[in-house]
């Protein structure tokens, strides 16, 4: 459904092929493959009709019920017919765990990749030790002060209005004994929940769907091309780029037609398939009303950079699509020169962006944001030293949460000071999947034995994030 490309069919089928109840195909479309499962929806149709016909005809109720489980229809899964439906439904078939509306709440999970340097969001002011350690990656004096003596980047001034209002929260020190230095392992980690070996290369994110009950095909959601590790699973995530890009493959001009053929091929078939098919289909219905007219979001709000993904995430959740857990992933972190702390400098440029996007984003949602948790993490941190003007690959990073409800504080979790490095990095005082965990818990209300079942091989230990 998301970003359509040259049918496959249209490789391995060069001419139409021959159908003995439907030949001439080409009045049905000029895709082989939609013309094909046209024709075959037809064929069904015709049996559908003719096979209720008999029944209807039956004197004996006994022997309809011995001859059969009422209407049905010959299989239709064989030769071309059956490749040209596969294809064209492959995309939605896939979104099978959509069912009734749940109105829980939304937990969207932004993942900064790179390894964004953690001091440089929230660091103790006056620190001796950063003093020495990174003299020219200070925060200014135009930093904004958090509790328990941390202070915050300028960047995230757009966020201010949340930090008074105890909406903002961040917490330090944050990793697992498990992630390495390297991006790929430590991203990977971070966002299965474990090892792959652990978590058999489900995501932790589709693992926490298993726990929140009936939802929407939109209840799983990627914004961008390619769907995350963290919603690998078996809960059917959607992954589009723009709420318009959600439709059904193929010609335009046959579109409305080969939805019905797709509907009426998987009705009635006694088969999990239908119930996907169904759900898949008004997941489309639904994103083709939410496109049919530009997006316009609440006065004053412009959405800018990886703003655009949160914009979206507002136009679902506006819609009453019903998200449940959502991602948003954003690049350069990975700061080894030219970093800055101050206005101008890349990393300053970079949180500013996203701090204005995460703002934007609220300020659309209007009360809605009441029901809806932003956490922002990162595969690791960084080094504590500077290395003349960057940083280098390090551990202990730091978690971001903007919520609806109202967190226990500004600075979060536990806090043990810098004078005892590990082997020059930030030391893991809070265990990642515990955030996780916890921020799920508290968005969700969900049980610590509910949780601990989403991080494999890592007993979850509930932490006070929420007041």
């Amino acid at each position: 459904m998301d970003n359509p490309v040259t049918h496959p069919m249209e490789k391995t089928v060069p001419s139409f092929p021959l159908h003995p109840e439907c030949p001439d195909l080409r009045r049905l479309a000029d895709n082989p493959a939609e013309a094909v499962l046209r024709a075959e929806a037809d064929v069904v149709a015709a049996e559908n009709a003719a096979e209720a016909d008999r029944y209807r005809r039956l004197e004996d109720q006994e022997e309809a019920q011995q001859d059969g489980r009422g209407v049905t229809r010959r299989t239709f899964v064989a030769g071309a017919a059956a490749t040209a439906t596969t294809l064209a439904t492959a995309q939605f078939v896939t979104t099978s765990a959509s069912f009734a509306a749940t109105k829980t709440g939304t937990l969207i999970h932004v993942f900064l990749y790179g390894g964004l340097d953690g001091l440089s969001l929230v660091a103790p002011a006056d620190d001796p030790v950063l003093a020495k350690a990174r003299p020219d990656l200070l925060l200014g004096d135009d930093s904004l002060a958090l509790g328990r003596g941390f202070k915050l980047t300028s960047a995230f001034a757009p966020l201010e209005k949340w930090l008074k209002a105890g909406q903002l929260g961040f917490v330090p020190a944050v990793s697992d004994e498990r992630l390495s230095r390297s991006h790929f392992q430590a991203a990977d980690a971070c966002n299965l929940g474990g090892l792959p070996h652990e978590t058999g290369g489900r995501g932790w994110l589709d693992s926490l769907v298993d726990s929140l009950g009936k939802g929407t095909a939109f209840r799983s959601v990627g914004i961008g091309s390619t769907l995350p590790r963290s919603l690998v699973g078996t809960n059917g995530a959607l992954s589009l780029n723009s709420v318009g890009s959600l439709r059904l493959n193929g010609d335009d001009r046959y579109r409305a037609a080969t939805e019905k053929a797709i509907r009426g091929l998987f009705t009635g078939i006694n088969h999990p398939v239908e119930e996907a098919v169904i759900e898949g289909m008004g997941a489309l219905s639904t994103a083709q009303q939410l496109a049919a007219k530009p997006y316009q979001p609440a006065e004053g709000v412009r959405y800018e950079g990886v703003g655009y993904a949160f914009q979206q995430l507002a136009q679902l959740i506006k819609g009453g699509a019903n998200v449940r857990v959502a991602t948003v992933g954003m690049g350069g972190y990975d700061t080894h020169e030219n970093q800055g702390t101050r206005s101008g400098g890349q990393l300053h440029r970079r949180l500013g962006e996203l701090a204005g996007a995460m703002a934007a984003f609220f300020t659309d949602l209007g009360d809605r944001a009441a029901d809806v948790t932003v956490m922002v993490s990162s595969e690791f941190g960084r080094r504590v030293a500077s290395n003349g003007g960057g940083t280098d690959h390090g551990h202990g990073g730091v978690v971001t949460i903007l919520s609806g409800r109202r967190l226990a504080g500004s600075l979060l979790g536990t806090w043990d000071g810098l004078s005892d490095l590990d082997s020059g990095d930030v030391p893991e005082y809070n265990n990642m999947f515990n955030v996780y965990g916890a921020v799920a818990q508290g968005r969700f209300g969900l049980t610590t034995a509910q949780v601990d079942k989403i991080f494999p091989r890592k007993k979850f230990t509930p932490m006070k994030l929420y007041a």
